[in-house]
């Protein structure tokens, strides 16, 4: 396990999107916890600490509420700090243009991952995407979708090679993209985006015992919830995690699940047992 020079263990990075950004493995997501952190005058400490963390990648979208705006607002004069996944969250055509200014104005002149959320209406973005790139405005084009149903689309759309990333759920209880996603990401060098990596709340409504626990403390397990990001990030396809919360102690927490050694078959499988026993 590597340190840092505060001797703190050092998040692990990996490439996203063809190996042209690196980003450490452990995100930020944004889906309903900034707005919660915001609530409580909390958001801007919120985004310092998963910086101070070690956390870079922080994902949001205009499905988010008023995530994108206050993500922006807490990176006042940081923004070259972190790496931003945004997303084209509309069936317009032009209201995906507006999405796209906004999303540019907010963070200092460009957004380093666009995504299209859902694949809504991907055939109307992407071009208009790629144009975005190639005018610097863009960095990476990804798409997103959080059904096993649409996994055929974005495969199809994967196998295109207009696409750098996909962000997919992927937990104990969610493998589908074992059997597809997987696979075919990294075949074509993609980065992939893991998110549900707590399947949205429900696989932590109730914590193993530490006896239970107590086989993953030596891979720097203390919690139930870094077990659960450990076990997504154990998979070297995936190139970062996507932990959403409003509390900055557990950003910390979650951040600590972001260095090696990475579990081996035998603690992924005692991860699974664990989640399929609650």
């Amino acid at each position: 396990m590597s340190l840092d020079r505060a001797g703190v263990a050092a998040i692990e990075s990996r490439s996203l999107g063809r190996g042209r950004i690196s980003v450490p493995v452990v995100g930020l997501g944004t889906w309903q916890r900034l707005e919660a952190a915001a609530a409580a005058g909390r958001h801007r400490e919120l985004v310092d600490t998963a910086i101070a963390a070690g956390v870079r990648l922080v994902d949001t979208s205009p499905m988010y509420g008023d995530a994108e705006r206050l993500l922006a607002e807490a990176l006042d004069g940081r923004r070259d700090e972190v790496v931003i996944a945004d997303k084209i969250w509309t069936p317009s055509a032009q209201e995906g243009v507006a999405q796209l200014a906004r999303a540019v104005d907010w963070y200092g002149g460009r957004v380093d991952l666009m995504q299209i959320h859902n694949l809504v209406a991907w055939p109307t973005h992407l071009p208009m995407l790629e144009d975005a790139r190639a005018r610097g405005l863009v960095g990476l084009i990804g798409a997103t979708h959080h059904s096993a149903g649409a996994f055929p689309e974005l495969a199809e759309l994967m196998a295109t090679g207009r696409i750098d990333t996909v962000q997919v759920p992927y937990n104990p209880l969610q493998r589908e993209v074992e059997q597809t996603i997987l696979p075919l990401a990294e075949d074509l060098g993609l980065g992939v985006l893991l998110m549900r990596p707590l399947g949205e709340g429900r696989l932590v409504r109730r914590e193993p015992s530490p006896a239970e626990l107590a086989p993953l403390r030596p891979f720097g397990v203390t919690t139930w919830v870094q077990a659960l990001l450990r076990w997504g990030l154990s998979d070297p396809r995936v190139s970062v995690s996507l932990a959403a919360t409003a509390h900055p102690d557990r950003v910390r927490a979650n951040a600590a699940a972001g260095s090696p050694p990475w579990f081996g078959p035998e603690e992924r499988a005692l991860v699974e047992r664990l989640a399929t026993a609650r």
